[in-house]
């Protein structure tokens, strides 16, 4: 048996929202370097939007959701996944509960998240992604694969704003962050062989000094650094950073409970300042809109005492 660790973000890009990065761990029969997942799943699990309900799409998060596509697909197998886990989430709050470290003191502190909720599934019948979880669960089952964990980490703006500010560089505030979250779900001195499979952070392409942050003293062995690939060896671990990692299951579906944790983070945000600025326009939260959406709700911002570092990120 062999471990695969898929890794993926989204909103790092964004000045409002939070950063979401996640962690899907999976068992597989073997070698994890031979593990082909699309192949293990196939009728029933693939990249292409579903042609039927029998169907689950996982793929990068922007390939299965936008707003002209809907929330359909991205919820579904979302929701699916947490099927294969043995539990299906009933509110955001008890998603972010089961997959996050935050408590409800830290959603808190921004107060579009305080006191309020909302319930799960949003917009497809939790006995379809039942249905589905079901049927994903008997080819784990028939193939020897089986989803272990799902983590993610919610980057709320104020904690984002001091990392950035700590390390003076986004891209080291990411990789920080994200080998926090891979050291939750993977210890250095894993015996089984394991794979895990993270997107370029920002163009980089060293990774050996952060990942001693995490090694507890392991010795790092590199195996090659480059604009495509980064490849490293800690014990039986390969830690392997590419660009378009989401071609890997593992990958494309923590890309997607990422896109899900924010979107509906943002449907919480905008209806806060919806109320409060009758009529302001809902934002995604990227930069030249951002810029609009703040301007527009600046004087009742400050009305109600809500600080910048809570609201806005640097960089």
């Amino acid at each position: 048996m062999g471990i695969v660790i898929g890794m993926d973000e989204a909103g790092y890009g964004p000045n409002l929202g939070p950063l979401v990065i996640t962690a899907t761990v999976w068992e597989v029969p073997g070698d994890p370097h031979d593990a082909n997942f699309w192949s293990a799943f196939a009728g029933l699990v693939s990249s292409e939007p579903p042609a039927t309900e029998c169907h689950i799409q996982i793929a990068d998060s922007k390939v299965v959701y936008s707003p002209a596509r809907g929330f359909d697909n991205l919820e579904t197998g979302v929701l699916t996944a947490c099927g294969l886990l043995g539990w299906m989430p009933t509110s955001f709050r008890d998603l972010v509960q089961r997959v996050t470290c935050l408590s409800a003191g830290d959603l808190a502190t921004e107060p579009w998240f305080a006191d309020r909720d909302a319930a799960l599934p949003s917009v497809i019948r939790a006995e379809h992604a039942s249905r589905l979880a079901a049927a994903w669960e008997e080819k784990c089952h028939a193939t020897g694969f089986r989803l272990r964990a799902i983590r993610s980490d919610v980057v709320l703006t104020q904690r984002f704003n001091q990392l950035t500010r700590q390390f003076d560089n986004k891209s080291t505030a990411l990789s920080h962050l994200s080998l926090n979250l891979l050291r939750q779900v993977w210890s250095p001195g894993e015996t089984e062989r394991t794979l895990v499979l993270a997107d370029k952070h920002g163009g980089r392409n060293r990774y050996q000094d952060l990942l001693a942050g995490i090694a507890d003293g392991q010795f790092i062995f590199c195996v090659d650094e480059g604009a495509e690939r980064s490849r490293y060896r800690i014990g039986a671990t390969e830690v392997v950073f590419q660009t378009r990692s989401e071609q890997h299951l593992p990958v494309a579906l923590a890309s997607m409970v990422c896109k899900y944790l924010r979107e509906v983070a943002m449907i919480f945000f905008n209806a806060y300042w919806r109320e409060h600025v009758p009529g302001v326009k809902p934002t995604k939260g990227y930069p030249v809109d951002a810029r609009r959406f703040r301007e527009e709700i600046d004087e009742t911002r400050r009305r109600l005492n809500i600080s910048d570092d809570v609201l806005w990120r640097e960089r």
